[in-house]
């Protein structure tokens, strides 16, 4: 039996569900996707930049089937207060 890949395969069509600047950004959103059970693939833009021209630095691709459910899951992300947010309460 094949190892069942976790990404999208190439020739499948997938589309762009989120950018940003930041790549540890990108790799978070892709973690929230990863536990709900959608495959994704995480690129750089220097490497598909001519596919996304004046977009962020990284790029997250799911397959056409999967994207309202992502941008579900990422809509709910971005609802969220920032991690880094220097005004949270950590004390609790």
């Amino acid at each position: 039996m094949p190892n069942p890949s976790t990404q999208p395969q190439p020739n499948e069509k997938l589309l762009k569900v989120f950018d940003t600047e930041q790549e540890n950004e990108a790799i978070v959103v892709q973690g929230l996707l990863q536990s709900a059970g959608i495959e994704s693939d995480l690129k750089s833009i220097d490497a598909v930049q001519d596919a996304f021209p004046g977009v962020g630095g990284t790029v997250i691709l799911v397959r056409e089937d999967d994207a309202p459910e992502a941008s579900k899951i990422i809509d709910a992300y971005r609802k969220l207060p920032p991690l880094d947010d220097e005004t949270a309460d950590i004390s609790g």
